[in-house]
């Protein structure tokens, strides 16, 4: 349908999704023409109103056979094509056909020929037509969902057709006179508006054990799941699940499983995905899939099987991506890992023995997909044992070698770099989970070796064909970056057996030497790749030296020397997008990890100029290094030689660090709106320091866990960092200063007398608090004038008007002057040891009537029984 007929279309849609008709009903007669005209095409005259009320009619003599007569003349009438505004008429008739079917078989014959009208093309015999009569093709066309229901197979496979027929439209036979063909899409589009697609898969549910039919039915829908509309339709009516759950159906000819497959990637792909997963998460289907699956896996050996096999697999892995499926209960993990690991470690299973993937596209396919499930798989916890039990590990990490010569393997060498890169890259996310594991399989050893022959200048091409090979052509790039990110994945876990364990065997050193060798390979055209090398080679060093002040000694001259090389570098870089970003921070993050702490390193640092390198990079004024590099600095002016390189230091135009620093203190001032005039002087006493955002912040509770607003102040703006390095600089005889800057400087000095300031206010408050209770307590006439408060107060906040026929009750107690919450439930304290006499007092007391009296309870010589005295005592 062309778009302004898809726009008048949607006009005469209503809510409910069915269309409405614009104009009044005609009684379809068609005209008197002659013999010429019908050599022509013309529509031979025949009243269909006549027909409908002969099929209407039930106790006449020979009626049978009149009905079906008037059937047969208006099918021979309908040849070339159906009138759109003859069509509700039409289906009626077919309608009151199938209706007969079940008393008079005879009728199947009817029912049959005016279905296989539906086939042809719809006729229009004015523009408007389309939109004139939506309604009625709308609801003629749901109507086959509906016969269905008839238990006639030939029938219910004439009816698919007839909706297949609706995408591969024909011309007519002949040309009608005065009527052209509705547009290609019409049927298609009236389809999806009757809701043919969901009727079309509660059918399903009628032919569980009539094969022919059934097949039909799905290649229906494999038409109709080509739009979202249909798709969403069919999703309403479970079909996902329900054409699941039988994939697995003996079917000879194999249409069953290739048509349901091809129908559930219409769903995913063009119905909301997460409902389409949550359909196929549970036993049944997944069973299917297994079974389907092993079957593909073990036994087919064609082209076309092993295309269906893989397509089940991705199936199968976008399902395992919903935590609640249960892949494990139905058993398919424990298969797919045993099927992705066999080729490298030898099993006795018998669903493998004898099973051999060759290098065609379709099995390389296939393994890369089994490693790719199993990265999906482990992040569901309880799966962490079959990895283990299915050697896992031990498997990916045949990978990582460098290639022996001489040896013949299964896979091209374009395969095989392609399947290491995938392996590695499953291993940073596997080992981590199974670090036993990895060190059994001497892991560290294996990837240090491996990167160590990724620096070596062998005569090895790599093909960098692959996802994972990109920036890696005709070097050994790739390698050298999935195997440092495997590395920085285990250092990560801060486990200390395995970073001794890298430290013992030189890892420190030979990172710092690939680090040097990365420099002296750069080009541009590697360029991205090797800034991420050496990103993650500092990550990696921060990781191991954090927190160790021996392994920051071996960390020495020649980590910081190629430190200095990094923060070097032309400052216009890190606006390419390229990486230097991240290289940047990686840097400042194994200052802060490998050299602070550490007094040579500190001192070589400084004498290298590294002060001066720091503070050139805070004064770029890139707002996201600023919190960094002032903490560094902060460390940094704990080492007594700091203070003299801040001072020596100047910027652009002669600008000294104090100077900058109280530049950016204003900056940060500016952003969080805290109010000064226009010499930077307060202006809000009260609130000295006080940010928009913390007048505009509402009260909210927070956790026990999570830091209050204060805190996350002084974490997240620089003025707090500012402060500590200027107060190591004792605040005096600052070198470069404008009066300006001495104001904001001022300022920058009672930073801690202001933040004090709010502790003062707080104690203020609890002092006033405890005086106003002393004088409630102490004095009648305050306490009243406070329990009338509290009244007026409570009356205040209450409804004024109450729902007729409300009974209210009162909370409060009348005469009770208290101004503190009361009700009728009164909690009673224990009296204090020290008037019972503690647990050993004398027993007696328990026996004993006490007198009731002022203050505590007390022990008394003499008192009166119980006989003795029946005075009531008001309670």
């Amino acid at each position: 349908m062309s778009v302004a007929e898809a726009a008048a279309t949607a006009e005469v849609q209503e809510p409910g999704g069915k269309l409405r008709s614009s104009s009044p009903r005609h009684i379809p007669v068609v005209g008197v023409v002659t013999e010429d005209e019908e050599a022509q095409g013309a529509f031979k005259t025949m009243d269909l109103n006549r027909v409908i009320s002969l099929l209407e009619e039930t106790d006449k003599d020979d009626l049978d056979e009149k009905q079906l007569k008037s059937v047969k003349k208006l099918v021979q009438c309908y040849q070339n094509g159906l009138p759109l505004r003859d069509l509700a008429q039409i289906f009626k008739i077919l309608n009151l056909c199938a209706e007969k079917i079940e008393n008079q078989p005879h009728f199947i014959e009817s029912a049959f020929n005016i279905l296989k009208l539906c086939g042809l093309p719809f006729l229009k015999k004015k523009v408007s037509d389309e939109i004139t009569y939506a309604e009625d093709t709308a609801n003629s066309v749901a109507l086959l969902g509906e016969l269905m229901k008839i238990p006639n197979s030939e029938l219910r496979i004439q009816i698919c057709k007839c909706i297949v027929d609706f995408y591969h439209a024909e011309p007519p036979k002949k040309h009608i006179t005065g009527y052209q063909q509705a547009s290609s899409s019409y049927k298609i589009k009236m389809a999806e508006v009757g809701g043919l697609a969901k009727t079309m898969v509660q059918s399903l549910a009628l032919l569980e054990n009539q094969l022919v039919e059934k097949l039909w039915v799905l290649k229906a829908l494999q038409h109709l799941s080509t739009s979202e509309v249909n798709c969403t339709l069919m999703m309403k009516a479970q079909a996902a699940s329900g054409i699941c759950a039988h994939l697995n159906d003996p079917d000879p000819s194999g249409q069953l499983l290739f048509r349901s497959s091809e129908i559930l990637w219409n769903l995913l792909e063009k119905s909301p995905k997460e409902e389409i997963i949550q359909q196929l998460s549970n036993l049944e289907c997944l069973l299917a899939l297994k079974e389907v699956f092993k079957t593909l896996f073990m036994r087919g050996f064609s082209h076309y099987d092993r295309q269906l096999r893989n397509d089940i697999l991705v199936i199968t892995t976008i399902i395992a991506q919903n935590p609640g499926a249960p892949m494990i209960e139905c058993g398919f993990t424990k298969d797919l890992i045993l099927f992705a690991t066999f080729n490298e470690v030898k099993s006795q299973n018998p669903l493998v023995k004898g099973l051999k993937l060759s290098n065609s596209y379709e099995d390389f396919e296939l393994k890369k997909l089994l490693f790719n499930i199993i990265v999906i798989l482990c992040k569901d916890l309880p799966t962490i044992q079959l990895l283990i039990d299915g050697k896992v590990t031990l498997a990916l990490f045949t990978y990582v070698k460098k290639p022996e010569k001489n040896k013949i393997i299964e896979w091209s060498a374009a395969q095989y770099e392609e399947l290491q890169l995938h392996a590695i890259a499953t291993l940073s996310s596997v080992a981590p989970l199974l670090t036993e594991e990895y060190m059994l399989c001497q892991g560290n050893s294996r990837v240090l070796a491996f990167l160590e022959w990724c620096e070596t200048e062998d005569s090895f091409f790599s093909h960098g064909n692959s996802f994972h090979g990109t920036g890696g052509r005709g070097n050994k790039f790739a390698q050298m970056r999935y195997s440092l990110r495997l590395l920085r994945a285990m250092v990560y876990l801060e486990d200390e057996t395995i970073n001794s364990d890298l430290c013992e065997k030189g890892t420190i050193q030979q990172l710092i030497g690939v680090f040097k060798n990365t420099i002296s390979k750069s080009n541009d055209k590697e360029e991205a790749i090797i800034l991420e090398i050496q990103s993650d080679i500092l990550l990696i060093l921060s990781g191991l030296c954090e927190h160790h002040i021996p392994r920051k000694e071996i960390f020495g001259t020649e980590g910081v020397d190629i430190i200095l090389r990094v923060m070097k570098i032309d400052p216009t870089k890190l606006q390419t997008g390229l990486g230097y970003n991240v290289l940047l921070f990686s840097t400042l993050d194994s200052i802060w990890c490998c050299i602070l702490g550490c007094y040579p390193s500190e001192d070589y640092f400084l004498e290298k100029e590294g002060i001066f390198l720091l503070l050139d990079l805070l004064a770029l004024n890139q707002k996201k290094f600023c919190n960094l590099i002032l903490g560094i600095m902060v460390e940094f002016c704990d080492n007594p030689k700091t203070t003299a390189h801040v001072n020596a230091w100047r910027g652009k135009k002669d600008q000294t660090a104090a100077s900058l620093l109280i530049k950016l203190w204003r900056k940060e001032e500016k952003e969080l709106g805290v109010k000064r005039d226009k010499h930077g002087m307060i202006i809000d006493t009260k609130k000295p320091l006080f940010t928009s955002f913390q007048e505009e912040q509402k009260i909210m509770p927070l956790p026990a866990n999570c830091p209050t607003l204060a805190v996350m102040d002084v974490a997240e703006n620089i003025r707090a960092k500012i402060y500590a390095v200027l107060g190591k600089l004792d605040f005096e005889n600052l070198p470069g200063l404008s009066a300006e800057d001495f104001v904001t400087l001022c300022i920058i000095h009672r930073y801690l007398d202001f933040k004090i300031q709010a502790t003062h206010k707080q104690r203020e408050l609890a002092n006033k608090s405890w005086e106003n209770f002393l004088a409630r307590t102490s004095n009648a006439k305050t306490l009243k004038k406070a329990k009338r408060l509290q009244e007026k107060a409570i009356e205040s906040s209450r409804y004024s008007e109450h729902p007729p026929n409300a009974i209210f009750h009162r909370t409060d107690i009348k005469g009770l002057n208290t101004t503190v919450p009361s009700g009728r439930v009164v909690t009673v304290e224990s009296t204090p040891s020290r008037l019972l006499g503690g647990p050993l007092a004398d027993t007696d007391i328990a026996l004993k009537k006490l007198p009731i009296r002022g203050g505590a309870l007390q022990k008394v010589k003499a008192m009166k029984t119980v006989n003795e005295s029946k005075k009531s005592v008001p309670t």
